[in-house]
């Protein structure tokens, strides 16, 4: 049995390594355009579309291809015979769950191309997988550009490939199962370069980082909870919706899969809604905790469980960014990597002074972090379709990211607080351990 830590063992499909991440990238291409492609073939075929010309249909499909990678396309639309009423936009809203398809291709090619490549030629398939990935994006936009609707051709070869790259390397990363085995860098032995105190302060960053990413992703997950729950309450206005429009079973199909695609838009939007700031939906339009303000919205069946008036009892959602910050308060103590709590208390004696302030830095650092990485999610959630009234959907990425940042920062404080209580520990037994090896 083979026991090197730097090699991997090659058995994947025998041809050259930057070959196979070719083949396994025009897999990629070709199963992600069958997802985006059969939906709309089927409600062409069943005459959901007044177009009867199938390359018009094979365009558009191009189209939502490259609209789920993230890129945003250009479009104009001539309202009357003069020039002067040709109105122009940018269609910019990003279906997130469309883009999770080649995100989980690529995961998986990652793996099959770790598995098939030796650790210093590694780069070599993951390269040619990008390049061909790219190139299948610029193909794309040349071919499925038209006069009303453009994609720029520079945006549509990088952008397409940042998903392809990141499940790539996170499929290749976990294959692999050390980031040595991966780029031939052994973390350990750097880490055994580094004096106490750095790797102190290092094991503090981490442990700040990782209670932030807790954070949010246990306030995302409890606003999409909130969101369906909402969803079963107003179901029957859903379904009254569907009633109206009447798409028969394949156009009801595709209106669904549509929404399906815009699921985790509507979930980050539901933790701006939860952390006090809302979204828009559309210019001048308001959806908050403290009422909702629209002019009227497209018939689309989910909008039909948007909350209505004024809400007494809105704010009470505040709970879920403050719980997701007690529980990254409580996790950050339990990893027992606070030592800016015992550096504190070797400098301030009096420990009634010295825990608020630990507890004062925690909690903002964490909710920095929680800030940074919700204001990432609102900024990939939120965006514009182009033409018309809807060119301001989604929450406002600063002031929504600080309103989570703030909430996340009072929980974590609390968490912290509460956390050696519920370890059944004492809160002035934290600084011990530093406080015996600085005696030494």
């Amino acid at each position: 049995m083979n026991t090197k830590a730097d090699k991997r063992q090659r058995d994947g499909i025998p041809m050259p390594l930057w070959l196979q991440g070719v083949f396994e990238a025009a897999q990629m291409f070709v199963i992600s355009a069958l997802a985006v492609s059969v939906p709309l073939l089927a409600t062409w075929l069943a005459g959901g579309f007044g177009e009867k010309d199938a390359s018009v249909i094979a365009r558009l499909a191009g189209q939502i291809w490259l609209v789920g990678h993230g890129v945003s396309l250009h479009l104009t639309q001539a309202t009357g015979p003069s020039s002067a009423t040709v109105e122009t936009g940018i269609f910019s809203l990003l279906p997130l769950g469309l883009v999770l398809i080649p995100f989980f291709l690529s995961w998986r090619s990652g793996r099959r191309l770790a598995r098939a490549s030796y650790t210093d030629q590694l780069w070599q398939p993951l390269v040619g997988a990008v390049v061909l990935y790219a190139g299948a994006g610029l193909a794309t936009a040349f071919v499925c550009s038209t006069p009303g609707i453009e994609a720029p051709l520079l945006t549509s070869m990088l952008v397409p490939a940042i998903p392809a790259a990141a499940g790539l390397i996170v499929g290749s990363r976990l294959e692999a199962g050390s980031w040595s085995r991966l780029i031939g860098v052994n973390a350990a032995d750097w880490i055994s370069k580094t004096s106490q105190d750095q790797r102190w302060a290092g094991s503090y960053a981490w442990t700040v980082v990782s209670s932030g990413f807790l954070a949010i992703m246990a306030a995302l997950s409890l606003s999409a909870l909130m969101l369906t729950v909402n969803l079963a309450m107003r179901w029957n206005d859903i379904i009254g919706v569907y009633q109206a429009l009447r798409p028969g079973a394949i156009g009801g199909a595709a209106l669904t899969l549509t929404q399906l695609a815009f699921m985790p838009n509507l979930a980050i939007w539901a933790l701006a809604w939860a952390g006090g700031d809302g979204f828009s939906l559309g210019a001048g339009s308001s959806v908050s905790p403290m009422g909702t303000s629209v002019a009227p919205v497209p018939p689309i069946p989910l909008l039909a469980a948007l909350p209505t008036g004024t809400l007494s009892w809105g704010f009470a959602a505040l709970i879920i960014p403050v719980s997701a910050g007690l529980l990254a308060g409580w996790w950050f103590v339990r990893a027992g990597e606070n030592h800016f709590d015992e550096w504190v208390s070797l400098k301030v004696r009096q420990r009634w002074l010295s825990l608020p302030l630990s507890t004062l830095f925690v909690g903002a650092v964490i909710g920095s972090v929680a800030a940074v990485l919700s204001g990432i999610l609102f900024w990939l959630s939120q965006g514009s379709i182009g033409l018309g009234r809807l060119t301001d959907l989604g929450p406002d990425p600063i002031t929504a990211a600080l309103w989570v940042g703030a909430e996340v920062g009072i929980g974590v404080m609390a968490g912290s607080l509460l956390g050696p209580w519920l370890e059944g520990e004492r809160a002035d037994t934290a600084p011990t351990r530093r406080r015996t090896e600085s005696a030494e």
